[in-house]
């Protein structure tokens, strides 16, 4: 943290980063908030520069990027629905929210495309 605003702060904070994964999830995200935090914007460019291309190694890191993307999923299903002009009522709101398969959210996403009604992207077939 003493090092963030410095033109080394980058360097320091991805040495820091491999240390982060054998904490536990909730210890991890506070200390590399924390990290993110403390540093200039050129440092927190930097850093993330170089975790481009970078493949998550530690279970920590890969949950909360599989997180993400089923969020992002959800989110984009309401998007369509809505952009479809397809009513979507606070229970399946909450329902497609609380999806946690992301097969299951993609499957939706493909049936929202032609789908006429919320039943026909929801209802799966038996």
């Amino acid at each position: 943290m003493a090092h963030g605003e410095t033109v080394q702060g980058a360097t320091i904070a991805g040495a820091v980063l491999p240390a982060l994964q054998g904490l536990d999830d909730e210890r991890a995200r506070f200390y590399y908030d924390l990290l993110y935090n403390s540093l200039n914007e050129a440092a927190r460019r930097a850093l993330e520069a170089m975790m481009k291309g970078y493949e998550y190694q530690s279970d920590f890191a890969k949950k909360y990027v599989a997180q993400g993307r089923i969020e992002e999923a959800a989110r984009a299903l309401l998007t369509v629905l809505r952009a479809r002009g397809i009513a979507v009522p606070d229970a399946a709101r909450e329902r497609i929210v609380a999806q946690k398969d992301p097969e299951r959210l993609e499957r939706w996403l493909e049936q929202a495309a032609t789908a006429g009604t919320l039943t026909d992207v929801l209802d799966e077939p038996s």
